[in-house]
């Protein structure tokens, strides 16, 4: 939460429909962050210019209702288990991709380039968030849009942690189609690749599926570790230095899927509903 005093009560009066007591109440629990954890009542007072008499009213409200309460030495007040609670329910009703919505977002805005989020579905990758480049050439995939696994580098990052007995028993035998002169068509090629991924952590592409394409990858983890997720950044008609795609543009990428990562983390369930089936 952020820690910036709000208006006073004064400034509630523009609008007839705002009711002040609430206002003022949300603005109290609007101070508490992870950088001020608790307030005494005159703190609370001073930053809102609020009376010290209505600041001791609302915090005895806000303590009665759980959303606050008082430290130990009686003069400091915290964040109660009910406002807690709330938001740890409210985290919990995320999905996976509600989750990985702004933070593609910011990495399309970011890169400049269009970003997108795909899970896997057996031997294929299916694409479940999409926000597209602003300029006029950008990637043409959406959402529903299927890719086979062992030719995408977001495929590659879906399995690229699985034992050689997931492996085979993924592909059972069967051969691997080429698309590009990039493509491995056997699974000890595509082991090659895979172990190369999981030493870098993210897998870069140029033209590797698609002529004209080049993408960076990353996998996207649950709470207890666990790939459920790829998501990438591409460029279309577009050749993109290596040092870029190794450097700046593959830490935005990594950054937003250990972001999307520590928010599933955080819902629990979240990753495990949107699970792609083996």
């Amino acid at each position: 939460m952020a820690s910036d005093p709000l208006p006073t009560e004064n400034r509630y009066s523009e609008n007839r429909y705002i009711v002040p007591a609430l206002a003022q109440g949300l603005g109290i629990l609007s101070l508490f962050g992870s950088d001020h954890r608790s307030f005494t009542a005159p703190e609370i007072a001073k930053k809102l210019a609020l009376p010290r008499t209505k600041v001791f009213r609302l915090l005895q409200t806000l303590q009665s209702m759980d959303y606050l309460r008082c430290e130990p030495d009686k003069r400091r007040f915290s964040l109660g288990p009910a406002l807690l609670s709330r938001g740890f329910e409210y985290l919990a009703s995320l999905d996976m991709v509600e989750v990985a919505q702004p933070i593609l977002q910011r990495l399309r805005d970011r890169t400049g380039l269009s970003a997108h989020m795909a899970i896997r579905d057996g031997r294929e990758i299916i694409y479940v968030s999409r926000f597209a480049a602003r300029s006029t050439i950008a990637s043409s995939v959406n959402i529903g849009t299927r890719f086979p696994v062992h030719a995408t580098i977001m495929g590659r990052m879906t399995i690229c942690e699985m034992s050689d007995k997931e492996l085979a028993q993924l592909f059972r035998d069967q051969p691997l189609k080429r698309f590009t002169k990039q493509t491995p068509t056997t699974l000890k090629a595509l082991k090659a690749l895979l172990a190369g991924d999981r030493a870098l952590g993210y897998a870069v592409s140029q033209a590797f599926f698609e002529a004209g394409v080049s993408a960076i990858a990353a996998p996207v983890r649950d709470g207890a570790g666990r790939i459920v997720a790829a998501i990438n950044v591409t460029a279309v008609n577009a050749h993109i230095d290596e040092q870029a795609m190794h450097g700046q543009l593959k830490g935005a990428v990594l950054e937003a899927a250990g972001e999307v990562s520590r928010w599933l983390s955080r819902t629990g369930s979240a990753a495990t509903e949107n699970s792609p089936r083996s």
